[in-house]
């Protein structure tokens, strides 16, 4: 994979990457016109910022309190501290931030080996990955009153973790892997029969959204090798999605959402069908992108409160646009008209979320890291 590192002489790009950037301000950073043209979706991040975002997971996977549990109790005997039900993931505020708290580290060891945080991070996977921590973690998800737990978001979540440790090529990455097995099959086991009887799609903007975590899977699927499990998610997102019409674009965004319906939807159709086919789709799907490759079609939006943990989610829905946009840009057919718009309103989308992964705020700053990160290092193309 690409490693990805660079000194930039301007503050908007500590958060910033160039192809996010304004033309004065991104001037600066691309060596001549024709680079730019050749490479126009290639991040600039610097080692400052790479530390910055670092620090937010390694602030946050061993902090405890606050803590929001998705646990039920059968019994007093099930009243248990949260490090004590899940030894590996109990930090982060919720069991899904905190897996995806260390697929971040993961995946900014892997892109940038030898930076600043190195490690520290190392050093937090080592004493949280451990085989007998996911030996318990995975005792707790496969009892039989937790079917439904951290479906499918967070179980999506650490499908991700796990296609980052097998793509990160080091010796500590290799002992995670095995550690982190029998975790990710008890994982497996539960998405694939809730998968293969759900009727329909869920159509919401936060967690329980069917669409983002089928790209997830789609992607661990590929990367695991696991042809049975990839052949059910294309064959589900077909069933929920392919004869979608006229997404409401308009309706969009709920007043708490992370993720938009529409975009993520379209993010992973471009995963199943072939650019001239899903090109032919997205006419029908989203006939509202111009092809004046103008941005104004999707603004991204503004959060009021960064500091409610349920309005701190905008903030975190236009970073997930801005890669779902850039995602389905990437599915159309390099000569589609309508490829400068979108890739226009990603731009716009990254710039506002990525100005406000600030960590001032415990509500935001748990899991807006990885999500920037995700955008920043083009996970999922």
């Amino acid at each position: 994979m690409r490693k990805l590192a660079c000194c930039l002489g301007c503050a908007l790009a500590l958060a910033v990457p160039a192809w996010a950037q304004t033309p004065s301000a991104a001037a600066s950073t691309v060596p001549s016109a024709a680079a730019a043209s050749a490479s126009p979706a290639v991040p600039v991040f610097t080692a400052t910022a790479t530390l910055r975002f670092a620090n937010l997971a390694l602030g946050c996977v061993n902090k405890e309190y606050p803590n929001k549990l998705s646990h039920t109790l059968q019994s007093d005997a099930d009243a248990r501290l949260p490090r004590e039900l899940t030894p590996s993931f109990y930090g982060c505020y919720d069991w899904h931030s905190s897996v995806h708290g260390h697929w971040l580290l993961v995946r900014l060891l892997e892109q940038y080996p030898n930076s600043p945080f190195e490690p520290q991070a190392r050093l937090a996977l080592g004493r949280d990955l451990t085989a007998a921590k996911l030996q318990a973690e995975a005792a707790y998800l496969e009892r039989s009153d937790r079917t439904g737990f951290e479906r499918p978001y967070g179980l999506a979540w650490l499908l991700q973790l796990a296609a980052e440790l097998r793509e990160w090529h080091d010796p500590q990455a290799m002992v995670l892997m095995s550690n982190l097995r029998p975790l990710e099959l008890a994982a497996v086991s539960r998405l694939k029969p809730w998968l293969a009887k759900l009727p329909y799609p869920v159509r919401v903007g936060e967690h329980s959204q069917t669409a983002f975590s089928l790209g997830l899977m789609m992607d661990y699927a590929q990367t695991a090798g696991d042809h049975e499990f990839a052949e059910l998610l294309r064959s589900k997102a077909r069933q929920f999605y392919l004869h979608d019409r006229s997404c409401p674009m308009n309706y969009e965004p709920s007043g708490e959402d992370f993720l938009s319906p529409c975009l993520a939807e379209a993010d992973v159709m471009r995963r199943v069908l072939p650019p001239a086919e899903f090109a032919a789709w997205l006419t029908d799907f989203l006939p509202e992108i111009p092809e004046d490759g103008s941005a104004s079609w999707l603004p991204p939006v503004v959060s009021p409160d960064p500091g409610d943990p349920k309005l701190a989610h905008l903030d975190g829905l236009n970073l997930s646009r801005a890669w779902m946009l850039k995602g389905i840009a990437r599915g159309l057919p390099a000569g589609d008209a309508r490829r400068t718009a979108i890739e226009a309103a990603a731009t716009a989308h990254a710039k506002a979320g990525l100005a406000a992964v600030t960590g001032e705020h415990y509500e935001g700053g748990h899991w807006l890291g990885s999500f920037a990160v995700y955008l920043i290092t083009q996970r999922g193309y």
